[in-house]
């Protein structure tokens, strides 16, 4: 992993606005003085690329997700070819991205640029995003919170 992809990823980690409360989940009691287990929704501590399948997102557009609590969820998004798109959409989530490569034109708002390898970018909760691939690629998303719509039920 690139130096640049480390860094991206630490400062997503770090920065995510819920952040503070990773991990910090209490348990409930029941009234006789003990603790009633809590229940987690998380991924596993170690999510190891070669273990996980990739799921369709889009025509010719796959992903990975790999961790997740209900604060944060970092998803790996593979564009197969030229042409491939991420549909324009909107959610309720802060979303970060890092293009780990490949080239992308991306709509943010009715803003459009040329991102490629080693850029990042922003978007907003409730702003309409998505993207063209230009060159065949990868894209590291961050989201916070979580979205539980990437889970297999």
């Amino acid at each position: 992993m690139n130096v640049n992809l480390k860094s991206w990823l630490l400062a997503c980690m770090l920065t995510a606005p819920c952040m503070a409360q990773v991990g910090l989940a209490q348990q409930a009691g029941n009234g006789d003085g003990a603790k009633a287990p809590v229940q987690k929704t998380r991924s596993e501590t170690f999510v190891l690329a070669q273990n996980k399948e990739w799921e369709p997102a889009e025509p010719d557009v796959v992903r990975q997700v790999m961790g997740y609590d209900g604060q944060v969820m970092l998803v790996k998004v593979k564009f197969l070819k030229a042409g491939a798109v991420g549909a324009p959409h909107a959610h309720y989530h802060t979303q970060t991205t890092y293009v780990e490569s490949g080239k992308f034109e991306f709509t943010i708002n009715g803003e459009k640029k040329i991102v490629s390898a080693g850029d990042g970018l922003y978007m907003e909760p409730d702003a309409v995003h998505g993207c063209v691939c230009l060159e065949p690629g990868m894209l590291i998303d961050c989201f916070a919170p979580m979205r539980e719509t990437f889970l297999k039920k």
